[in-house]
């Protein structure tokens, strides 16, 4: 893992240094390709182009679901509740996270009828059954409560501690895995758990990551294979691949399009940003 460490180190440094925040709309369509790719692995059928014409315009695709569109403006407040969570450096609670499950699942979700009572998933409700999707058996759904509770707490320890931004980088991938592994809820979370990653990233001022939907299967794969063999490096190495493309892809764009802006350093200044790393 220390040679992925140094390489995304390098690669962050030559992302920092194009300055991409200063250019017009950068942000804008950044937030619109992580709801284009988290949806896309949920099943949403809509390409870039028309995420970006609904997102920016309120227009529906001709012959798209609606609850295809409904995935995605859910997720987009989602992500912006996430950030603004972020800036304003709040800790980690279960209501939060409930909160932020209510919003990815407004227009889709549902009430749910068991023997041990009804939950409403729109709600950002925890489940009250036991789930599972393929060889995988989530945990037992009277102890998700506690465990969220155990997820928050140990996630907020690490938060309030000075940490290297590669460290924060490598905490937000575990809080991906560790939370979509309890399951929380009835459905929406990978969405919601993609989303606490990207919280922790943008905490540390990082680059957000995206799972890019044409990598879904891989994504599944190292999910399953590290609760299989209970070796959380094999998701950490997907994640980490995962973000060399998107830094890679980032970096390119902007020097084809000629509208970054490298600003001199100055003697010392690529220095400076290792030790933070």
């Amino acid at each position: 893992m220390k040679n992925w460490e140094e390489k995304i180190v390098k690669l962050l440094e030559r992302y920092f240094m194009l300055n991409l925040n200063q250019d017009i709309d950068w942000e804008k369509f950044s937030h619109y390709a992580i709801v284009h790719h988290s949806t896309s692995i949920e099943g949403a059928s809509l390409s870039i182009h028309e995420t970006t014409v609904l997102l920016d315009e309120g227009l529906t695709a001709k012959g798209k679901p609606l609850m295809h569109h409904l995935m995605q403006t859910d997720h987009y407040k989602a992500l912006l509740f996430t950030l603004d969570a972020a800036n304003k450096k709040k800790l980690l609670t279960p209501h939060i996270i409930k909160q932020l499950a209510a919003l990815v699942m407004q227009g889709t979700g549902s009430l749910h009828h068991t023997a041990l009572g009804t939950f409403d998933s729109s709600k950002g409700d925890f489940r009250l059954l036991n789930v599972h999707a393929g060889e995988t058996r989530f945990v037992d759904f009277t102890k998700v409560p506690d465990l969220v509770q155990l997820f928050c707490d140990e996630l907020n320890q690490f938060l309030q501690q000075q940490q290297r931004l590669v460290d924060g980088l490598q905490a937000s991938f575990d809080a991906h895995f560790n939370l979509v592994s309890i399951h929380p809820f009835a459905d929406g979370n990978g969405r919601i758990s993609r989303l606490i990653m990207n919280y922790i990233q943008h905490y540390y001022q990082l680059p957000l990551a995206i799972v890019f939907k044409e990598d879904k299967s891989a994504y599944y794969e190292a999910l399953t294979e590290a609760r299989k063999s209970e070796d959380i490096t094999i998701f950490r190495h997907f994640m980490y691949k995962q973000y060399e493309k998107l830094l890679l892809m980032e970096i390119r764009k902007a020097k084809k399009s000629k509208t970054a802006h490298v600003k001199p350093t100055g003697k010392g200044k690529s220095g400076g940003l290792s030790m933070i790393f």
